[in-house]
């Protein structure tokens, strides 16, 4: 299995050494950066499976770099801030941060953070990394990664909502895998703790969520070919998905 990968932007020397040390002491693969422009290297290198972004990098703000991210990534990010009222701490959830540490930290409690969030994308970490890589081709429809849309047999553009097109995602990356509603809901949702049970309404917004996508893309929604229903289990994707680069 491989280690997870790591990029730490700090442009302060002392803290960027000491967590990029720490996080590889812990079992990590690390990459440091200091700027946007760096960040933008490492990620073209290669896969990174979390971000710990500071929020005041000099003359960049980390608040924006975050915001920027997250219209071109699906990567994790914690942010990492002097800053710790409530109102900053809602800016950075705003803008797409998956987590939140104040400094000064302790860093087994950054550990467990970067631990916690790990384990919350690890169902959904066969999804693409950036969203512009790959077109996924599935019962003649295709869905365009680059472009962020969903082709019908017939050529036409069918309109999802985000949540609808989160859905979809979870289910191409995971074909003829059953999947229980706990585990879609931890892809979908960041900010669950992995693994727990749904309460009822929650169960019943994910069903709604299905059968939103299901009248969207199946030619008989009450009797579907490609998001069928697993008894006792939850839902899976009963076609063949056939992924290529975009």
């Amino acid at each position: 299995m491989s280690l997870p990968r790591l990029l730490v932007v700090e442009d302060d020397p002392e803290m960027r050494d000491m967590m990029v040390a720490f996080l590889r002491k812990s079992g990590f693969m690390v990459f440091p950066a200091v700027n946007q422009n760096e960040i933008t290297k490492v990620l073209d290198a290669g896969r990174i499976d979390l971000i710990l972004l500071d929020v005041m990098l000099g003359r960049e703000n980390g608040l924006d770099i975050c915001q920027s991210l997250r219209q071109e990534y699906e990567i994790p990010i914690i942010l990492v801030s002097a800053l710790s009222a409530d109102d900053q701490r809602m800016q950075g959830y705003q803008v797409g941060a998956d987590d939140y540490i104040a400094k000064p930290f302790n860093p087994e409690l950054l550990l467990a953070r970067v631990r916690a969030v790990l384990r919350r994308g690890h169902r959904s970490s066969s999804l693409t990394y950036r969203r512009n890589t790959s077109v996924y081709a599935f019962g003649g429809w295709t869905y365009d990664g680059k472009k962020d849309v969903v082709i019908a047999p017939d050529g036409f553009q069918v309109a999802l909502s985000k949540r609808e097109t989160g859905l979809l995602k979870v289910l191409l990356a995971n074909p003829h895998i059953p999947l229980t509603r706990e585990e879609i809901a931890d892809s979908l949702d960041f900010t669950r703790a992995e693994g727990n049970a749904l309460g009822t309404s929650e169960g019943r917004a994910i069903d709604v969520l299905v059968g939103r996508l299901r009248s969207k893309i199946e030619a008989k929604p009450k009797d579907p070919e490609m998001i069928r229903t697993q008894r006792g289990v939850g839902y899976v994707f009963a076609v063949d998905v056939v992924v290529t680069d975009g």
